[in-house]
């Protein structure tokens, strides 16, 4: 009994504080998230497992950053996205002709494996929303056929940092 009293005092302390740690850091550090579509394909795909950061107050996002975020789109129950940052808060973005355009200059987009076989009229993203495409653009259900076609700041989870799954494909995104 004497030994099962020891083994608990020496382990049970470090364990709690491992698992609290634990809770801590996917709380309100980092996160695992597992992709559940294609529609960043052929840069991400589904079931690829990614490392977010969720440290918003200290994240600054910027074009072309892949961010995790929740959204309902159609009276849909919130849904859990992965997709690419493409309007900030005052940019104006367009699709003419199958081509993107932000703040009136065609974007590089060498990520894109199609052309677009869309276009959208010019908007402007409001004060504290985003505006987000997957990168596999003719097949994504994104911003561009939301009826509120704009994220919520209040919706970002985290910005994604790197893959870790598949392990032939480990690395920052």
């Amino acid at each position: 009994m004497q030994r099962v009293k020891a083994v608990l005092k020496e382990w049970v302390p470090p364990l709690a504080i491992a698992i609290i740690l634990s809770l801590l850091i996917q709380t309100y550090v980092a996160q695992a998230v597992k992709v559940p579509s294609g529609s960043m394909e052929p840069n991400i795909n589904i079931n690829d497992r990614l490392v977010m950061e969720k440290m918003l107050k200290f994240t600054d996002f910027g074009h072309g950053d892949i961010v995790v975020f929740n959204h309902a789109a159609e009276n849909k129950d919130e849904v859990r996205y992965v997709k690419r940052l493409i309007g900030l808060p005052g940019d104006t973005i367009e699709v003419k002709e199958g081509i993107l355009y932000r703040n009136g200059e065609k974007v590089d987009e060498p990520y894109l494996k199609a052309k677009m076989n869309y276009s959208f009229e010019r908007i402007t993203v409001p004060d504290n929303k985003y505006f987000f495409l997957g990168d596999n653009r003719n097949n994504s259900y994104d911003a561009h056929l939301w009826p509120n076609r704009y994220v919520d700041k209040s919706e970002l989870v985290g910005k994604v940092l790197f893959r870790f799954y598949p392990f032939n494909h480990v690395g920052p995104l």
